[in-house]
């Protein structure tokens, strides 16, 4: 049986890329109207290309926001169900502000360290797409860092060493320590921490839709080398994490109003530059499923 033609009508949009290492900016799509399989598999490519895209002025609601994300595959349940987005688990929300009991709206620390979404499961993100809800006069970028052009810098002796290597990734890496920072981070429930059992996975994984290599380790969620001893896994780790943030590797994301913004957790690691105590911050998150790196 033939499939219909498609009759969505084109959006008429712009994708311009960043004078950066990485990103590009997407001017000129509503993300809340329509979207045909044309313009939906140029978004593809360009995700592809690209790794971050910006979509500029995005005034949509949480479905809108939820039912893009779910174009590109199922959709993650984040672990801290305190900070879900009410009637809408698929949202994690991302603020420092406070209720007016004192208790956090949303997760005020998220992207505190370098990362990739969700490398601590079996089938780490996909990506995850970021929606400004309310933004700080000063402060708030996120910095997004290739972690292609990371393993390409590599030299090739420090390659060939760890290509066959293995790590560990665990959600509780530094839970504690930013507990202590930050007492309102809600202590785990054992039911929580079941959720999120360390995960051991290829120090250079392999995007499963351009082939490229890239890192896969990260200061936050990276424990351990497998197979080596602690004090030498421990050294190649920190040789690997300086290096993986070069400047030469990183965009800078400085945010505009309703700005959505889109990564791909399997070609960077990003983070949060930090907002001033005093100015308030929230942003609404998906996180796409992945699949199992090899």
């Amino acid at each position: 049986m033939t499939a219909a033609p498609d009759t969505t009508p084109p959006q008429d949009f712009e994708i311009r890329r960043f004078d950066a290492p990485v990103g590009a900016e997407v001017l000129g799509l509503d993300i809340g109207k329509p979207i045909s399989a044309a313009d939906f598999a140029r978004l593809h490519r360009a995700h592809l290309d690209h790794h971050v895209l910006v979509f500029r002025d995005q005034r949509v609601t949480p479905e809108a926001h939820i039912a893009f994300s779910r174009r590109f595959g199922p959709l993650e349940i984040h672990v801290l169900h305190q900070f879900h987005l009410a009637g809408h688990p698929e949202i994690l929300i991302v603020s420092n502000i406070k209720k007016p009991d004192g208790e956090p709206l949303g997760l005020g620390d998220a992207g505190a360290y370098w990362h990739s979404d969700l490398s601590y499961k079996p089938k780490p993100s996909l990506g995850s797409l970021l929606h400004a809800q309310e933004l700080p006069s000063e402060g708030g970028d996120t910095l997004f860092a290739d972690q292609h052009l990371a393993w390409e810098g590599l030299p090739p002796a420090l390659q060939q060493r760890i290509l066959p290597l293995k790590a560990e990734h665990s959600y509780l890496a530094k839970y504690e320590e930013l507990r202590a920072k930050n007492p309102w981070r809600p202590k785990l429930s054992q039911a929580q921490i079941d959720q999120v059992a360390p995960a051991v996975q290829p120090v250079v994984r392999t995007h499963p839709e351009t082939g490229r290599k890239a890192l896969f380790v990260s200061e936050h969620f990276t424990t351990r080398i497998v197979g080596l001893p602690q004090e030498e896994g421990d050294a190649l780790l920190a040789e690997l994490f300086a290096h993986s943030v070069k400047p030469e590797y990183v965009y800078r994301h400085r945010w505009a109003p309703h700005d959505l913004v889109f990564w791909d957790n399997r070609s960077l690691m990003h983070l949060a530059a930090g907002t001033p105590d005093h100015l308030r911050r929230k942003l609404y998150r998906t996180t796409i499923e992945g699949d199992a790196p090899f």
